[in-house]
């Protein structure tokens, strides 16, 4: 059988990096996009190459290809090496393929990243890390070894932290490009990032997958101006050799892919079904109108995707209290947890939704995952908060402006130093709004328990700790706002005297604004429901300074 080159090179660099599709697979060997398109055509036609689709909210539809076991054959009778060699050198074993399939959200964004490289720096030789703090490794003309590091969104900050500091006891690479999914835990990274050897650069996964060599997305621990990458690349250190990767202890030939197979979710759920996802993993035991709501569907599409997420049996669907509840099954957890490589074992540990005896009465006692448990105890006020999150996804809409960010309790938690010791808040929520160059950061508090004065001293005595200091900015780049949410009037009356009183006698400022649910619930979040000082008429929170 006789291969073109194009064929042949199609082969061999689908057997470094599987799961390229064709236009990517055009821009890193250089074929024209129909010579490419004819190739794995053919290469298909033979049975050597397998395609599965594939799409997520950062990346259009397409279709990803992989070598299959006559391809392996085929590319180890080219280079002239046995087929055992080809299986534990490349990463075209069955269990390699497992591996890039359960990551196939961040395989893809790797692979546009290596595509906006190649557009100053050809050829390049990629390499893929499993068990290892990056996720892969490129070789530049001349030597200089570029690390890639990609932080999950279900990823947190101190195992974050631990696979950065065992990135920092590899020998150093001559860069290294971090992806992170959005503002805060980048800057939380450029913290991090400052102890690592060596150049790093930062950038926010959205806007590095169809950014190219010539957009400036890219950051430093230090500096402020964000960079191209052409330049960022331009300022790596000298050429170093990229860290060794152990060989596997097996691997098999790739078989036929099992359409039932855990790891080809990635490629059979669609991006509205994949944001669905990770709404669930962020907010447990949403109702479906605050689920829709999030997503931005109507009733009848909101249906089909809990019916497809249910089918594919990554949903629990449950009446808790009489109303329905949904929450992530099991195998929705690992799914995640494989895509962003964390913990399996934590992830079902803290957020399981499992009975635990599936024959009692679904309530907080009979949940396994400890985390998840907890908010069902307080299922009132994780609904409050919901529906919080749920009007302002949807008052935003009809208001141009944009949700950048809204993060749970467990992400928009903050830890600082203040007078030597460690302190922290821990907010209900953490949001972003911007409209046009305006950005309005945000905590939120809904309290039920604060209703003596005392109560109410120890509510903000975090905030007026967190505030005294530059953090705030650091963390935000400008400071959010404080918005408490109170049940009635008469509390909310009493806490603003006793947050005054607080202020002053601290002498720090605290943006703050209160509200009760009343209020809140009847002119929205972006309403005139917000007031800073008692007998204030309401006001808007979300205005330009």
């Amino acid at each position: 059988m006789r291969f073109n080159l194009c064929e042949a090179d199609a082969l061999r660099r689908l057997a470094d990096m599987p799961f390229l599709d064709r236009l990517e697979l055009a821009a890193l060997t250089g074929w024209s996009r129909g010579a490419v398109y004819d190739a794995v055509a053919r290469l298909e036609e033979r049975g050597m190459v397998e395609a599965v689709p594939h799409a997520t909210p950062l990346v259009a539809p397409t279709r990803r290809h992989a070598l299959t076991a006559a391809g392996v054959e085929r590319l180890a009778e080219l280079d002239a090496v046995s087929l055992e060699e080809a299986l534990f050198l490349l990463p075209v074993s069955k269990q390699w393929r497992r591996g890039l399939l359960e990551r196939l959200d961040a395989v893809a964004i790797i692979y546009r990243l290596a595509s906006a490289i190649n557009q100053v720096h050809h050829p390049l030789v990629f390499r893929w890390y499993r068990a290892m703090p990056l996720d892969a490794a490129l070789v530049l003309p001349g030597g200089r070894s570029v690390a890639v590091v990609r932080q999950g969104n279900t990823s947190d900050r101190t195992a974050f932290a631990k696979r950065l500091w065992r990135l920092g006891q590899l020998p150093p690479a001559s860069a290294v490009l971090m992806l992170l999914p959005d503002e805060v835990r980048l800057r939380q990274a450029r913290r991090l990032a400052a102890a690592l050897p060596g150049p790093v650069f930062l950038a926010l996964e959205s806007e590095a997958a169809c950014a190219g060599a010539g957009a400036a997305v890219w950051r430093t621990p230090s500096g402020a101006a964000p960079l191209d990458l052409a330049t960022a690349l331009n300022h790596s250190g000298p050429p170093r050799s990229w860290p060794l990767r152990k060989p596997p202890q097996r691997a098999a030939m790739p078989d036929a892919l099992d359409p039932d197979a855990d790891c080809l979710l990635p490629s059979l759920l669609k991006p509205v079904e994949k944001r669905a996802v990770d709404q669930l993993a962020d907010w447990s035991w949403l109702s479906p109108q605050h689920l829709g709501a999030m997503l931005g569907v109507k009733r009848s599409r909101l249906s089909q995707i809990t019916m497809r997420l249910a089918e594919l049996d990554l949903l629990l669907d449950v009446a808790v209290d009489g109303r329905r509840r949904l929450a992530l099954s099991d195998r929705g957890l690992v799914m995640l947890a494989r895509r962003d490589r964390t913990s399996v074992g934590d992830a079902r540990k803290r957020w399981s939704a499992l009975p635990l005896d599936a024959d009692a009465t679904l309530d907080w006692r009979n949940v396994a995952g400890t985390r998840t448990r907890q908010l069902l105890r307080n299922v009132e006020h994780t609904a409050a908060v919901h529906a919080f999150i749920a009007a302002l996804c949807r008052q935003a809409r009809s208001r141009s402006r944009e949700v950048v960010q809204l993060d749970p309790p467990r992400r928009a938690s903050r830890y600082f130093r203040h007078q030597g010791k460690l302190r922290s808040v821990h907010p209900d929520a953490f949001g972003v709004l911007r409209r046009g160059e305006n950005t309005w950061p945000f905590f939120l508090e809904w309290e039920r328990r604060a209703v003596r004065p005392a109560t109410m001293a120890a509510r903000v005595a975090p905030y007026l700790r967190y505030y005294a200091g530059p953090r705030p900015t650091d963390d935000h780049g400008n400071q959010p706002l404080v918005l408490v949410v109170f049940d009635d009037g008469i509390a909310l009356t009493h806490f603003l005297a006793v947050a005054a009183r607080e202020m002053g006698r601290a002498r720090v400022r605290v943006p703050l604004l209160a509200s009760h649910r009343e209020l809140v619930e009847g002119a929205g979040p972006l309403g005139r429901a917000w007031t800073s000082r008692s007998g204030d008429p309401p006001d808007y929170a979300f205005q330009p300074r």
